[in-house]
């Protein structure tokens, strides 16, 4: 940092990773005299954000008291999230490090429609707050995952085959404005991606940090895939990497898709397509959710099927391995179970070089249903303490 202007954020970042939790450390790190380093540091105690710990290492090699550390202090806000599917949603109260404090599931329908959806979901998150004893007044952040892409800069849906009426509708205005309207707050800051993302975005930081290539492939009612590159989502140029569901496959050359075409990895091998393979034979199944159900007691014909879509998702996945060299494959969704991964692996280490599958784990979800709320909340996180955006918030603050 030394050799450039290294302001508050600079600081508060290298406490928050834990590269440096001292003063003295600070000042090695930046370059900083002992001054500058207490005069921005009393900033982000003004704001609440730092708090100091229990005494650590002694800084200096002459020897003396041990310095006090630095800690971030995340008492002093939390973050709400929520995780829309077709058809069910997830909402959650969070401490600013990822701890679920309030959670709510139930039946949201996104073909209702974003107006009548995100409504709602101001409804529920009103509700949480009073249930996790926080006030409205201390949320700092809301995160949204949605079954579809998403541009990152307008946090609009591009044409997304699965939600119907949401393409370029201003999620964040609206769902800003619910939040207000049902807890009497002011507005906050409301962040968007796609669920694949969110999802692969918490498992990777929560359980596999030090995994510098990780894909998570979500297969429920439709299927998407989440890339994290070194830390940070993989997204493409306007939020559309990952959509490994409208591949085309020779497999699906004669099944429609609901994009409109006809051939892709979805229309044979989502949790959809199974239930309506399953449905064809008289099993009452219109969902992945449905599927996942059926998988779960047991059902023959739906573990058969469910194998064979894995085998279809593998031989996509050998090419997506090839070219990313992931460390880790993850399979998470209404479909992960063992027939499905079955599957998957019997195609994919078939088709891909050796080479590309050595040191692969292919795993299934360790957050389960909370991976998404997870992902949403540390996305709100991350960009709310950014170094360049603490400063623009201390400034506001008056601090």
């Amino acid at each position: 940092m030394a050799g450039r202007q290294t302001g508050a954020g600079d600081l508060l970042e290298l406490v928050r990773s834990g590269r440096a939790v001292t003063r003295g450390a600070l000042q090695q790190a930046t370059g900083l005299s002992r001054a500058t380093v207490g005069q921005r540091l009393d900033r982000l105690f003004r704001a609440g954000w730092l708090r100091e710990g229990a005494g650590g290492p002694v800084d200096s090699p002459l020897g003396g008291r041990p310095s006090i550390t630095l800690e971030f202090d995340d008492a002093h806000a939390v973050v709400l999230a929520a995780d829309l599917d077709t058809r069910h949603a997830r909402a959650a109260v969070l401490s600013l490090t990822g701890e679920i404090l309030a959670e709510h599931s139930g039946t949201l329908v996104v073909e209702d429609g974003p107006d009548a959806v995100l409504g709602e979901l101001g409804r529920w998150f009103a509700e949480l707050l009073e249930k996790a004893g926080h006030r409205a007044s201390e949320v700092c952040g809301i995160g949204l995952a949605v079954p579809g892409p998403v541009d990152r800069e307008s946090g609009r849906v591009v044409q997304p085959p699965i939600m119907p009426g949401w393409d370029g509708y201003d999620i964040r205005g609206r769902l800003a404005g619910s939040f207000t309207e049902h807890t009497g707050a002011g507005r906050v800051p409301v962040l968007v991606d796609n669920d694949a993302n969110l999802m692969a975005y918490g498992e990777q930081r929560t359980a596999y940090p030090d995994c510098a290539a990780f894909v998570l492939v979500k297969v429920s009612t439709g299927i998407g895939a989440g890339v994290v590159v070194d830390g940070s989502v993989y997204r493409g140029i306007d939020g559309g990497a990952g959509d490994l569901g409208h591949i085309r496959v020779p497999a699906g050359a004669e099944a429609l898709c609901r994009c409109g075409s006809y051939g892709c990895l979805a229309a044979v091998a989502s949790g959809g397509a199974v239930a309506r393979r399953l449905a064809a034979t008289g099993v009452p199944a219109t969902s992945g959710a449905d599927v996942r159900d059926l998988l779960a007691s047991g059902h023959p014909g739906a573990a058969a099927l469910a194998r064979e879509a894995g085998r279809h998702v593998g031989d996509v996945l050998a090419t997506v391995v090839t070219l990313l060299n992931p460390g880790v494959l993850m399979i998470a969704g209404d479909l992960a179970g063992t027939p499905f991964l079955t599957g998957v692996r019997e195609l994919l280490y078939q088709r891909a070089l050796p080479r590309s599958t050595a040191r692969l784990d292919v795993v299934t979800s360790r957050l389960g249903e909370r991976a998404g709320l997870v992902g949403a909340g540390a996305l709100v996180v991350e960009h709310l303490y950014a170094p360049e955006r603490v400063e623009e918030r201390l400034l506001a603050m008056g601090v």
